[in-house]
């Protein structure tokens, strides 16, 4: 089958998607956009991570023939047009939360959703936000750092 939806804001089409292919597949493997991680296959770890028409999902578990006509955003479209990291990919870097990096797209995408909806998240909110997201390297309080770093600068005030 051919499947027809938006990646990062750009029209894309996927020919011979075969029935079982999942969303995951086809953006590392057909569309070279490899920030979405494959690890768990089970929706367990978060690293792979993407918007779906804004709601964040594991994509090895989204059939690819349910986006048809529907917007997807990976990691890569966080950045800007020019490549520049987005507030929530620069706090990460600046507050050290990134360390095998195996995690931090699917992360990025769950914490970028989060500020979109809630800039001025508590604590607990964003544990909640970031709790389908495994990270075995990190301990999780540079994770959370980043995020309140993420959310100060959006609100000017770092």
């Amino acid at each position: 089958m051919r499947v027809t939806f938006t990646v990062n804001g750009s029209p894309q089409e996927a020919d011979d998607v075969w029935e079982g292919e999942s969303l995951l597949y086809v953006l590392r493997e057909r569309m070279g956009l490899p920030g979405s991680k494959n690890a768990c296959e089970q929706g367990e770890c978060g690293s792979c991570t993407v918007r779906l028409d804004g709601v964040p999902v594991c994509s090895c578990l989204v059939a690819a023939g349910q986006v048809q006509d529907r917007e997807v955003v990976t990691v890569e479209g966080l950045a800007g047009e020019g490549g520049e990291l987005s507030t929530v990919q620069q706090a990460f870097v600046d507050a050290g939360a990134v360390q095998c990096g195996f995690c931090t797209p699917g992360l990025l995408v769950a914490a970028d959703e989060l500020l979109e909806r809630n800039p001025e998240p508590s604590d607990g909110d964003i544990r909640e936000a970031l709790s389908g997201n495994l990270c075995r390297c990190t301990g999780y309080e540079k994770i959370l750092d980043a995020v309140r770093l993420a959310a100060a600068r959006t609100e000017g005030a770092v």
